[in-house]
């Protein structure tokens, strides 16, 4: 079986939503490895801490088999790791970095995975989310590693344009899941 075939039948899924969630976990793990080489274009060679985000690729790979076994924690556990994924590259990269705007589609990942008969995880992932930017903006301490004020600018730019990008690709997911169910 060729790879790209392996990849689709392990984010496939009968629901629509599930479908969706599968493929945006794993356009994720994909993306990951290439935020080290992103930073290191934007800021240059001190990007050590940027490995911390690693450490959601295992979560973010096993949203496809949980929801697999239960649809509704798998797709709970994609914007739980996104809160978490974040909550960590902020306190390594600190506020100035702009890398808590991911905040924002992973709440929209939140509200739109689920059916108004699951409203109650809905609106508990969504207020857990807005809970952590409430919570915590501003009190992340001092970052793991300070940059130049140049290099804030640019890896905010680089944080806002991934944002933007990632939530093109959630729309267009979701359009596509829609279309799926004949909406």
């Amino acid at each position: 079986m060729a790879p790209w075939e392996a990849v689709r039948r392990y984010i496939d899924h009968p629901d629509p939503r599930v479908a969706a969630g599968n493929l945006i976990a794993i356009v994720v793990v994909w993306n990951q490895p290439f935020y080290p080489l992103y930073l290191y274009f934007v800021v240059g060679h001190d990007i050590a801490v940027s490995f911390l985000t690693f450490l959601s690729t295992p979560f973010f790979a096993a949203v496809p088999a949980v929801a697999r076994r239960n649809p509704v924690v798998g797709r709970a556990l994609l914007p739980l790791t996104g809160f978490a994924n974040t909550v960590v590259s902020a306190k390594a990269f600190g506020d100035a970095s702009g890398v808590e705007l991911f905040l924002g589609p992973c709440v929209t990942i939140a509200a739109l995975l689920f059916r108004r008969a699951e409203r109650g995880v809905m609106f508990a992932l969504v207020g857990l989310g807005l809970a952590v930017y409430l919570g915590l903006h501003g009190r992340y301490g001092a970052p793991l590693h300070l940059y130049s004020s140049d290099e804030y600018i640019r890896l905010f730019g680089l944080n806002a344009f991934s944002v933007l990008t990632l939530s093109a690709f959630v729309g267009i997911a979701f359009a596509n899941a829609s279309g799926a169910r004949g909406d």
